[in-house]
């Protein structure tokens, strides 16, 4: 006598449901959405400082548009009047305006100095002050002022 083979009635082995991926554990959203509210705080604060420098980009169209008519027309005397005035101006949209507008002659160049960003050598030498009054100016003269005022627009210490 042959006794059935029992496991021969047994059905075959089920495997169990994979785990799905959603719904999500609570540590994994509970990151996701620390992860969302950090990419939000920072475009938010990436937005603040763009707005906050759109005098900045402003001043450096500005500053373009002198250097291209000093190009043209060789006026330096011109040129130095319009890029003191720039400078003025962009001094006044981000310092307190009873500290700025009274300033000239050598404070307003130290102010000009101190103020042109951490770690920087002075960029308006002591010739910036006359450089307005004189009858004639050096070419040379106003590429340095060029390049001095396009420094401090972009690195003075106002709005970072």
């Amino acid at each position: 006598m042959n006794p059935q083979d029992p496991l021969a009635n047994l059905h075959p082995l089920r495997e169990p449901m994979s785990i799905g991926w959603w719904p999500l554990a609570p540590g994994w959203l509970l990151l996701a959405l620390t992860l969302l509210l950090l990419l939000l705080v920072g475009t938010y604060l990436l937005w603040q400082r763009y707005r906050r420098n759109a005098y900045r980009r402003m001043a450096q169209q500005q500053l373009s548009q002198i250097e291209s008519l000093y190009e043209q027309d060789g006026d330096s005397i011109s040129a130095a009047s319009q890029l003191n005035a720039l400078l003025k101006s962009t001094a006044l949209r981000c310092y307190p305006r009873q500290d700025i507008a009274a300033l000239s002659g050598e404070r307003w160049r130290e102010f000009l100095n101190e103020t042109a960003g951490k770690n920087s050598t002075p960029l308006f030498h002591q010739d910036f002050e006359q450089l307005v009054y004189r009858a004639h100016c050096d070419a040379d003269e106003i590429e340095k002022l060029l390049t001095a005022s396009r420094s401090w627009i972009a690195r003075h210490g106002a709005h970072t």
